[in-house]
């Protein structure tokens, strides 16, 4: 039951404004602090009463030790004190009534220690010590006087205390409204303005080194962020329209080509370049879908992998007029921890692209080193420009500038490698071969 309302009242209390949770928070410290103070002040008003006391007795007891040294006879004392001469038993040698003292508290004064009598209404305080007379007897001296006032001071002083309590831990909590709403104002002005600015266009930067400036360039940044998310996203949406837009055209032409024309030839010639377009839009939206659930974060379940074993396998998935495929495979596995289609798609990709840009030969390498697995694909064509290279990775992005079939296909295949790759916590670069051509080299984490 009890962590039940706890829950409910933590969700109550985080709809609150944070204004609100700051002044409440500090109000009731405040209120505690004072209340604490007010209940030690107030204790403390008894035990001043009895140092003030004991003040003016010590004088008073110093008297009375003179007299009986002497053998005069001992005043009685100011109005509201009386001075008594006991023997060492207690028993008055005074002529008077024996005082209210049990036999401790005589053991007590004996000792030179005061005694304060609490269960009296008012309470009494006695101070004394034992004194010779000049006959030789011991005698105890002892002063006391009545407390007035002690119990009504200390609860006067702790309703005063309470009262001032409340009303300081009402002015704290006042004042912390008002300072966290002024501190608070410029973070609001920066929020309006922030929702408020168009593309391209930043906070402007307090000139006070402080957490105001902190969060205005963070805020920059987050913008800047923005930005480049929306610029990317309009130019992926562009690029795919633009690329779906090629194959369902041709599809369309070819097929009111074939409606118009019922010859049987033309008819096979034209199925068979619908054929080869729906497999370059099938392969597209694949790889459309693909992008899209990695951006969602809808990763395939990480399995352990062997590079050398799915190396053989795409070598062997590659057409016969492929290049010439030399191979430096580990002599044992290279275990990485990603999802098989995963690794598939790298290797193919890479794979395709080396033998679409290829002259004659094509290199695949894969060996362990240091805790990774690397996977090295040279080619012995043209290369790629140092200025494409950090690019070539980006959807869409051919090096190329025309967009026909034989260019390379939609600007995919280099995007997911890239993808499927880092999100597993590898890294992936392409350099110069030397073979002539381009390298591309990728690092997975080796499972261990």
């Amino acid at each position: 039951m009890s962590g039940v309302l706890g829950r409910v009242f933590g969700r109550l209390w985080l709809r609150r404004s944070l204004r609100f949770r700051i002044t409440t928070v500090g109000t009731a410290v405040t209120l505690v602090v004072f209340l604490t103070l007010a209940v030690v002040t107030s204790r403390l008003i008894g035990p001043l009463l009895v140092t003030a006391a004991d003040a003016q007795l010590r004088p008073i007891l110093a008297e009375a030790l003179a007299d009986v040294r002497s053998g005069a006879p001992v005043d009685a004392g100011p109005v509201g004190m009386e001075a008594r001469v006991l023997d060492t038993a207690g028993t008055p040698v005074d002529g008077d009534d024996p005082p209210p003292l049990s036999p401790g508290e005589l053991r007590v004064l004996k000792a030179g220690e005061p005694v304060l009598r609490l269960s009296e209404d008012p309470p009494r305080r006695w101070v004394g010590t034992v004194a010779t007379a000049p006959g030789g007897e011991q005698r105890l001296v002892v002063v006391g006087t009545i407390l007035t006032g002690y119990w009504a001071a200390q609860h006067r002083a702790f309703n005063w205390l309470v009262v001032a309590a409340l009303i300081g831990s009402a002015a704290g909590g006042i004042a912390t409204w008002l300072g966290v709403r002024s501190s608070l104002r410029p973070v609001e002005r920066m929020r309006a303005a922030a929702a408020g600015l168009p593309a391209g266009r930043r906070l402007p930067l307090p000139g006070a080194h402080d957490e105001l400036r902190s969060l205005a360039a963070a805020l920059n940044g987050l913008l800047a962020r923005r930005d480049e998310a929306s610029a990317r996203l309009r130019r992926f949406t562009g690029d795919a329209a633009h690329e779906l837009r090629s194959p369902v055209a041709s599809i369309r032409v070819q097929a009111e080509v074939a409606v118009a024309n019922p010859d049987p030839e033309l008819s096979q010639e034209v199925l068979a370049d619908v054929v080869v377009e729906s497999e370059r839009l099938s392969l597209l939206v694949d790889g459309l879908l693909a992008l899209a659930r990695s951006d969602a974060g809808e990763w395939p379940a990480a399995l352990p992998v062997d590079v050398v074993a799915a190396a053989r396998s795409a070598i062997d998935r590659l057409p016969d007029d492929a290049p010439v495929v030399g191979t430096h495979l580990a002599p044992g596995a290279c275990w990485v921890e990603a999802a098989p289609a995963e690794v598939d798609l790298v290797l193919d990709n890479l794979l395709r692209n080396a033998a679409r840009h290829a002259r004659a030969r094509i290199t695949v390498t894969v060996l362990s080193r240091a805790n990774t697995v690397w996977l090295v694909v040279d080619d012995d064509g043209h290369g790629i420009a140092p200025e494409h290279r950090e690019r070539v990775f980006d959807r869409f992005y051919r090096v190329q500038d025309d967009r026909s079939r034989d260019s390379g296909g939609a600007g995919l295949g280099l995007a997911l490698v890239a993808e499927v790759v880092r999100r597993r916590g590898g890294t992936v670069k392409v350099t110069e071969s030397p073979e002539g051509g381009a390298r591309f080299q990728v690092r997975w984490r080796a499972l261990t």
